[in-house]
């Protein structure tokens, strides 16, 4: 959650080569975020490190009002993607600013490529992270260092958090609302803006076309009679047989049409299953577990703790709406 009632400030990086879409990104879902009075709860401004113009990847350029200042001093620090010879040598004036940034307890966020610029400046050592697809390799070969996730749209490690590709910033940026002010407010936000308050699946489901051959049985049904029996255990056998198929062709088919495996696919709806029901529920952790087939408390905590860094009531804490009044 803010720490207080005062607008969270935002500083949005642009340089050179910036990605003229997740440069608007931020100012987009952060800058509509409201509470229920209208009120706004975030003050986003966009900055370049010496106050001057900054070429985008869409050929013109951008002047933002704000020079480093605004940078220096925000709660949060968002680093946009970027394009060409600044998306893995920054500069020292950058990679200085991000440093800082972390060293006095900033919120640091990469969306796509942003992620080059966090891990030029040492603070994704050691740390899970994940940036575009495409980009894998590259940031690999980099920065050996970071634990890298080519499989997730966003990672939130504490105090340093990283997107996926192009879309995946809204991901990122509503997660940053959830995380501060509540699933309700994070839920509006979306709505406002026309976007899924939270979207299934990772990276690996938009890597290639998985078109599934016309004409032929698909595996929505049983997906859908799926998510009606969370609560139990469901083996790729009795979904292949609930789906009137082999195995083998069930498994090719589930992956052709949703981008990932049968076992994955139920792993990230019982975990959307947990968010929701810590966020909109005061059901006992150990009911959570119980609905969404963990089985106990101790799976329930060590996956929520794997893939979110937070133990269930730390996470419930930190995203359920604050108390009014």
């Amino acid at each position: 959650m803010c720490k207080n009632s005062a607008m969270h400030r935002v500083g949005v990086l642009a340089v050179d080569g910036v990605i003229a879409f997740e440069l608007g990104i931020p100012e987009r879902i952060l800058g509509t975020t409201t509470t229920a009075d209208g009120t706004p709860l975030y003050d986003v401004r966009v900055a370049t490190v010496d106050g001057g113009p900054v070429r985008t990847s869409a050929g013109y350029r951008v002047l933002p009002e704000h020079g480093i200042d605004v940078l220096e001093h925000a709660d949060t620090l968002v680093v946009p993607a970027v394009r060409g010879p600044n998306t893995d040598d920054p500069g020292e004036v950058v990679i200085g600013l991000v440093r800082r940034a972390v060293d006095r307890g900033t919120r640091v966020v990469a969306i796509c490529t942003g992620a080059f610029t966090l891990a030029a400046a040492g603070v994704l050592d050691g740390r899970r992270a994940t940036t575009h697809w495409a980009h894998v390799d590259a940031f690999r070969a980099l920065y050996p260092r970071v634990e890298l996730d080519p499989d997730v749209l966003f990672v939130d490690d504490g105090d340093v958090l990283t997107s996926a590709g192009v879309a995946a910033g809204i991901d990122l940026c509503l997660h940053l609302v959830r995380r501060d002010h509540g699933a309700a407010v994070a839920t509006a936000t979306a709505r406002r803006n026309v976007v899924a308050p939270w979207r299934e699946g990772g990276q690996a489901q938009f890597v290639a076309s998985h078109v599934p051959d016309p004409g032929g049985p698909d595996t929505h049904a049983v997906r859908q009679w799926a998510l009606h029996r969370l609560d139990r255990p469901l083996a790729v056998e009795e979904l292949a047989t609930q789906a009137s198929m082999s195995v083998r062709t069930f498994t090719r088919r589930f992956r052709a049409e949703t981008g990932t495996s049968p076992a994955r696919w139920l792993a990230a709806r019982r975990l959307e299953l947990v968010r929701r029901l810590l966020e909109t529920t005061d059901l006992p952790v150990e009911q959570v577990a119980a609905r969404a087939g963990f089985g106990t408390t101790a799976a329930l905590r060590q996956r929520l703790h794997a893939e979110i860094g937070m133990a269930p009531l730390a996470y419930r804490r930190a995203h359920r709406a604050p108390a009014t009044g």
